[in-house]
């Protein structure tokens, strides 16, 4: 009677755990979503945030801009942009080596030419390891030529032949690498052009890498200018421009030669190049003015200077 009323107990407690079990799993499966859901948010915030800080660097257009470019978009043969004037070469020329700049023979403007020398170092170190580095290499060929002769006659193994060969190599390249040590004491002009800027004075103590002259090169300039990207359809590389210079209050014609490959997407404007049509003996590198596309003479050449 006891056994009886006990499983008759156990009975009933089976369908009371199940429903304790069916209640506490949703929510231990609700507290494990919730923990795997909490993540999900962190996770949005940080691309919401990325997305944020992408649309902040490219603002967009104001109303100004966009009725500007509309201009534009209607007249292109009227718009003007300002330019400047750039050499189609340049360069700053540093100290190759560390030392004291011995000779200056170059001042502000001067016209060299390729290969002139442009400034000399103090070199006595530098020629004293040419010098050991010669007495060296004849050093290694007398005892090569000794071998040689010991080698006709028996005296010696091709082996230590072999090795006296390879000294008068070994010390031939010590004496290369002096001489290219040597030749950096002297600043030659790797093109022909004007010095631009002096940036260091005789006997001046200098590390490696010390600008020394600025240089730019002769011949026609380039210009530099940028345009509105609105018109990126309707640009082609060789179409004729007229140039306007600040300077010397005269125009000037010019082709179109390069177009960037990138646009400025804050500006919404297109890198140009152009270059002069003639070289002309006013004009300078860094001159400003303005630039006009025209389109409806692409296939006329340029005008000559005129006075404006």
């Amino acid at each position: 009677m006891g056994e009886a009323m006990l499983s008759e107990q156990s009975l009933l407690r089976v369908p009371a755990m199940i429903v304790l079990a069916l209640l506490v799993a949703p929510a231990s499966l609700s507290v494990q979503a919730q923990e795997r859901l909490g993540e999900a948010p962190a996770g949005m915030q940080i691309q919401t945030e990325t997305a944020g800080q992408a649309e902040a660097e490219v603002p967009a257009p104001t109303p100004e801009m966009e009725r500007r470019m509309e201009q534009v978009r209607e007249n292109p043969e009227a718009l003007r942009m300002r330019m400047l004037l750039a050499p189609q070469q340049e360069a700053t020329l540093s100290s190759r080596m560390d030392g004291t700049l011995e000779e200056l023979p170059v001042e502000l403007g001067d016209n060299v030419a390729e290969g002139d020398m442009l400034a000399r170092f103090d070199c006595r170190v530098q020629q004293a390891r040419v010098n050991a580095a010669n007495t060296e290499i004849s050093v290694a060929r007398l005892n090569y030529d000794a071998k040689r002769s010991l080698r006709r006659l028996d005296a010696v193994g091709d082996h230590e032949v072999a090795l006296a060969q390879a000294e008068v190599e070994k010390a031939q390249s010590a004496l290369n690498l002096a001489a290219v040590e040597r030749d950096q004491c002297t600043l030659k002009a790797p093109f022909s052009g004007r010095i631009a800027k002096v940036h260091v004075k005789p006997y001046q103590t200098m590390g490696s890498g010390t600008p020394v002259v600025d240089l730019v090169g002769d011949g026609a300039l380039k210009v530099r200018l940028n345009a509105p990207s609105v018109l990126l359809p309707r640009l082609q590389v060789g179409q004729p421009l007229d140039i306007a210079v600040n300077e010397t209050e005269q125009h000037y014609g010019a082709t179109l030669s390069a177009i960037s490959a990138r646009i400025d997407a804050v500006a919404q404007t297109v890198a140009l190049e152009a270059t002069l049509d003639a070289s002309h003996e006013e004009l300078r590198p860094g001159m400003t003015g303005s630039a006009q596309v025209r389109f409806e003479t692409a296939a006329q050449a340029p005008a000559e200077p005129t006075q404006e």
